[in-house]
């Protein structure tokens, strides 16, 4: 069974704590707007603060002592955990030594995943979750305001081409290497629903496990701050559609870059 909250269907099993050590971002996504002091507010990318690697380690110990069946340690931003890697790769390496039979699960738009997966295998990641959004360039060019290359910022069409050509590739390799993928796609209505069976599918053909589907959350200040809501019913649909490919997680609870707990039943020990 894998001992994994999001991976299995013992959801209510197995405890994981998100480690919030990793504020930068790599892309710019239309829809994401990342707030640090929002402690009411459940969504990706927001936490109460950014920790360093000693202050996540310290509370990885505090964890471990409260909960006994936490079984996942995992970064999941409140940025791109691999835009942050030398303080994720300090992070998970105190870790390791402390516990060396605690699993690790990182998050990531999979921009430098491929890049990264020699030291991730070091580190023994168990678990990766790939955020891709689009398969086709004008839908992508609506989704992301700019992608970074190296020192660069690129735009528009070219700015997807390159980031999908990095994502696919590191969702391959990672698979490759044994590592369990998770695909998340955000599903903006009206502009990439009709991707949804098209990035599962694709997933599918690489080995990932499961295709989440995530609903817009609307966010005060970005471009699709005023976009309609994603009926449940539209969403039942879409994951039907893409189960005809690959397994669909149904249990998402949206969690924050600080979750700390079983889903649904977060703890504050920030």
């Amino acid at each position: 069974m894998r001992q994994h909250p999001c991976f299995s269907d013992d959801v209510r099993g197995f405890a994981r704590l998100h480690l919030p050590v990793a504020p930068l971002c790599n892309i710019g996504c239309r829809y994401c707007l990342r707030r640090f002091d929002c402690v009411n507010e459940s969504r990706p990318g927001v936490c109460s603060r950014v920790l360093s690697p000693e202050e996540a380690v310290q509370l990885f110990c505090r964890v471990r002592d409260r909960l006994p069946n936490l079984t996942v340690v995992g970064i999941a931003g409140p940025g791109d955990a691999l835009a942050n890697f030398p303080t994720v790769r300090a992070t998970l390496a105190a870790i390791r030594r402390i516990d060396p039979g605690i699993r690790f699960c990182l998050s990531t738009n999979g921009l430098r995943l491929a890049e990264f997966l020699p030291e991730l295998r070091a580190l023994e990641v168990d678990y990766i979750t790939v955020t891709v959004n689009a398969m086709t360039e004008g839908i992508g060019e609506r989704l992301y305001s700019y992608v970074e290359r190296s020192s660069t910022r690129l735009f528009g069409r070219a700015a997807f081409r390159y980031l999908r050509t990095k994502q696919w590739r590191g969702i391959r390799e990672a698979v490759r290497q044994g590592i369990c993928c998770k695909v998340n796609t955000v599903v903006v209505p009206g502009i990439n629903e009709q991707e949804t069976w098209r990035i599962a599918k694709g997933a599918a053909a690489m080995g990932c496990y499961m295709q989440n589907l995530l609903p817009l959350v609307s966010v005060p200040g970005t471009d699709f701050a005023d976009g309609p809501t994603l009926s449940p019913g539209v969403l039942h649909t879409l994951r039907q559609e893409c189960a005809r490919y690959l397994r669909q997680m149904r249990h998402c609870q949206r969690c924050r870059a600080d979750a700390i707990g079983v889903l649904g039943q977060d703890m504050c020990l920030l």
